[in-house]
């Protein structure tokens, strides 16, 4: 495992759960921090150990309150280059702002772009992150990108089940090369759902490409956020015949009307990582299981301080 000394691993405020088990996982101790905010809504935090020649990590998602957890996570960047932190790796298993990565239209920023120039310019060395919405985002760095999988743990998961009658449902056709490989793990066939998205967060389905009449059908997202597209595809899906559903997700940030949407659907579960805090009630009203990203993290984390291939672990 790692030195409990060289390695240090430092909590945002975002998910602290999950960074106690990243350190659980590699035996070391949480390195010590303040965060706190001022009356006015700045932000604040200082390092309370020495870091000095170390190897750093700082773990937070950049989830909601999205802004709040980005600029936490630029300050504890910024005090440990200050502070003289031989390596510092900013671990963020959900990068915001990820879905803005092209314009669209005229006269859009990109905004996932001025987020990778923010996190290099606040002093990362290299960024870890799980399932970037696109993975040609990694390219807008100017650090390394460790760009980390769920698709093994997720798979793994259904792997336990009789699948002998089951379909995985790519929910567009951007996520066709995800959800093939997903398919390609469990040896199952793959449908594919052809959709048009006339605004953001408003999805229209147009066509069902595959056999999905009696069989039983895993959806598989990288985010779930409004459940508008899940929902639909899940109702499209049902009226071809499909027969049990269940969602898959590496993301599930459920936010605005999410809950309610799961709720009146044919969906009767959703798999998804802790790769943002899910709250207990969001959890049993989704019929949420959450998987722990904190095996798949520490062994990067203990591979970047070993320097040894992080890619190997999805080879």
């Amino acid at each position: 495992m790692v030195s409990n000394g060289n390695v240090k691993i430092f909590t945002g405020t975002a998910h602290p759960e999950l960074v106690a088990e990243v350190a659980s996982f590699l035996g070391v101790t949480e390195g010590r921090i303040f965060h706190n905010s001022f009356s006015d809504g700045e932000l604040y935090c200082r390092i309370e150990e020495s870091v000095r020649g170390r190897d750093t990590f700082i773990i937070q998602p950049t989830c909601s309150p999205v802004n709040d957890n980005l600029m936490r996570l630029l300050i504890v960047i910024d005090a440990l280059k200050r502070a003289s932190a031989g390596n510092i790796t900013a671990v963020v298993p959900y990068f915001g702002y990820s879905r803005q990565e092209k314009k669209s239209i005229g006269r859009e920023p990109i905004t996932a772009k001025l987020v990778a120039n923010l996190i290099a310019t606040a002093g990362a060395h290299r960024l870890m992150t799980v399932d970037m919405h696109d993975p040609a985002i990694q390219g807008f760095f100017d650090i390394p990108v460790d760009h980390l999988s769920a698709e093994r743990m997720l798979s793994e998961h259904f792997k336990k089940r009789d699948l002998t009658n089951t379909v995985v449902v790519s929910p567009d056709t951007g996520g066709v090369h995800r959800s093939r490989a997903f398919a390609n793990r469990l040896h199952l066939p793959l449908a594919i759902i052809d959709k048009r998205r006339p605004e953001p967060n408003q999805a229209v389905i147009m066509n069902v490409i595959g056999e999905v009449s009696g069989k039983d059908v895993i959806i598989l997202d990288d985010i779930i956020d409004t459940a508008g597209t899940l929902v639909k595809v899940a109702e499209v899906l049902v009226s071809r015949g499909a027969k049990r559903i269940s969602a898959c997700c590496t993301h599930a940030v459920l936010s605005g009307n999410a809950v309610d949407r799961i709720l009146k659907s044919p969906v009767t579960e959703i798999i998804a990582t802790n790769s943002m805090p899910i709250p207990p009630h969001k959890r049993q009203a989704c019929r949420l299981e959450v998987l722990s990203l904190a095996p798949l993290i520490g062994e990067a984390i203990e591979r970047i301080y070993k320097k040894q291939s992080v890619s190997e672990l999805f080879s």
